[in-house]
């Protein structure tokens, strides 16, 4: 008769087998699904982290193009005034340049011509000897033409009451310019002046009935050698 107890060694053996196999496959399970949480939590840290890195990436892009924004405006307006300023350096050149050209100019500006020249009248003593400017007191009176100033103040700078405060300016060739009825004189005797500068305010003083600027061309400082101031003026390129 055949001994059973290695058939039921076998079994158990087997049995033990079997258990062990189903022992380590739900490790295995175990394990897996244990990587599987850490392999997601990863994925999700990393994701995380890429969106924070593109929004600072795009955080900092705005800010420097803002900063390129306002380096481009603070440009513009620096070259802006920079423009400016040379145009207006040009313009006064330019004046300055035509102030230099221009030989003679009017003596005063924004004008309405009233007694000319050799006109009669009871105002004057023979005939009138100069040309009136028709103005209001206080007008800004300018050299015709450069020189020196011959002579200066009241009494007609010594021609008569009837000029009131006057100014007389000795030119080149024998010239002289003369300018009545100041209600200020502005230069002295002796002072050189330019073309275009201001050597007095207009008024209404001496024999005057009215407001205005009386000017004279002269062939010497004194009364009694005018001529015509107009066609002087003209022959000179000044338009009256």
């Amino acid at each position: 008769m055949t001994p059973r107890v290695p058939f039921r060694s076998s079994r158990t053996s087997l049995l033990r087998a079997r258990a062990t196999v189903l022992a380590v496959g739900l490790g295995a399970s175990v394990v897996l699904g244990a990587g599987g949480a850490v392999a997601a939590d990863a994925t999700s840290a990393t994701t995380a982290s890429s969106a924070a890195g593109a929004a600072s990436a795009v955080q900092a892009q705005a800010a420097a193009q803002a900063k390129a924004a306002a380096a481009k405006k603070t440009a513009a307006k620096k070259a802006d005034a920079v423009k400016k300023a040379k145009a207006a350096r040009k313009a006064r050149a330019t004046r300055a340049g035509a102030a230099r050209k221009a030989s003679w100019v009017d003596p005063v500006k924004q004008y309405t011509l009233s007694a000319s020249f050799a006109q009669s009248g009871g105002m004057w003593q023979s005939t009138h000897s100069g040309q009136d400017f028709a103005v209001s007191s206080g007008t800004r009176v300018v050299a015709a033409h450069g020189g020196t100033v011959a002579k200066a103040g009241s009494n007609g700078a010594g021609d008569g009451p009837a000029y009131g405060n006057a100014v007389v300016i000795k030119h080149g060739n024998g010239t002289y310019s003369q300018y009545a009825h100041l209600s200020r004189v502005d230069v002295k005797v002796g002072q050189i002046v330019r073309t275009g500068q201001r050597i007095a305010l207009s008024g209404n003083t001496g024999n005057s009935s009215g407001p205005h600027l009386h000017f004279e061309i002269r062939t010497s400082a004194n009364y009694g050698s005018a001529i015509d101031p107009v066609a002087f003026l003209r022959g000179k390129g000044v338009t009256l």
